[in-house]
C-alpha cells in the first residue's frame, strides 16, 4: 500500500539502530531475495548480517551511525548502467525490509572495514551500501517538491503517469535534492538523471518508485 512506502521513503533519520539482532526468517528472506536478483541481473550484492565494527572507524564515528550491524553491499559488474541498476534494486529491498518490519538507510560511505567483508572480483564495484536492522525512531518526513518540479508537463499528463510522479516524490534521493526528471514523449516515459554524486542511483531509486505509483500499466520506458 502507499502508505508503506511513505512510512519509509519520508524517513530522513534512520541511521540509529537497537541492538536487537534480525529474525532468521528475515535473514532467509533477504538472502532469497537477494540470489533472486542476482540470477536474474548478472549482480552480486550481498546481504552482510551481524558485523558490529563495519562503521565503527575514527572516520565515522560522529554521531550519524549507532549500532549498524547489518547491511546490503550493492556490488555488481562495471558498466554505464551499473548505478542505475543498484538504485533501482538496492530500493526494491529497501520496501521488501520495510514490509517486514525493519528501518534502512541509505549509505554513500564505504569503509575498509566493509571492503574487508564483502567479496568483490577485479571487474566488480561496490556502488553503495543499505544498512538495515529496527530503527530507534522512524525519523521525519523531507520535504517535497512539486510534481513540477521533477516533471513539468505533469498537469497534462494520465493519471497513471501522474501517480508514478507522486510516488517518485516519496523516494529517497541524495541529500533529499531529488534530481531526477520525468517527461511523457511519445508514449514513452523519460527518466533522466541530474548532476551530482549518487545522481544515477537516485534515477534507479526513483524509476522504481514510479513503477509502483503505475501499477500495472504497461510502462515504456525511453533509453
Amino acid at each position: 500500500e502507499k502508505s508503506c512506502y511513505r512510512y519509509y521513503s519520508t524517513t530522513i533519520e534512520g541511521r540509529e539502530f537497537s541492538s536487537t539482532f534480525l529474525s532468521q526468517s528475515i535473514v532467509d528472506t533477504f538472502n532469497a531475495e537477494i540470489a533472486k536478483i542476482n540470477a536474474e541481473n548478472d549482480l552480486h550484492i550481498q546481504f552482510i548480517n551481524g558485523d558490529p565494527d563495519a562503521f565503527t572507524s575514527s572516520k565515522v564515528k560522529y554521531g550519524s551511525f549507532k549500532n549498524v550491524m547489518n547491511y546490503f553491499a550493492l556490488v555488481g559488474k562495471k558498466d554505464d548502467k551499473l548505478e542505475e541498476k543498484m538504485g533501482y534494486y538496492g530500493e526494491h529491498l529497501v520496501l521488501k525490509a520495510q514490509q517486514l518490519g525493519c528501518n534502512t538507510c541509505w549509505i554513500g560511505m564505504k569503509t575498509n572495514k566493509v571492503y574487508k567483508k564483502i567479496q568483490r572480483a577485479d571487474d566488480e564495484k561496490l556502488v553503495c551500501i543499505i544498512a538495515v536492522g529496527y530503527g530507534i525512531t522512524q525519523g521525519k518526513p523531507h520535504k517535497q517538491k512539486a510534481c513540477e518540479k521533477i516533471c513539468p508537463s505533469y498537469q497534462e499528463q494520465p493519471d497513471w503517469f501522474k501517480r508514478g510522479i507522486d510516488f517518485v516524490l516519496l523516494a529517497p534521493s541524495a541529500l533529499n535534492q531529488m534530481k531526477t526528471k520525468f517527461d511523457f514523449v511519445d508514449a514513452k516515459v523519460v527518466a533522466k538523471a541530474g548532476i551530482g554524486f549518487f545522481t544515477k542511483v537516485d534515477l534507479g531509486i526513483a524509476k522504481y518508485h514510479f513503477e509502483i505509483g503505475a501499477g500495472s500499466h504497461n510502462i515504456n520506458w525511453l533509453d
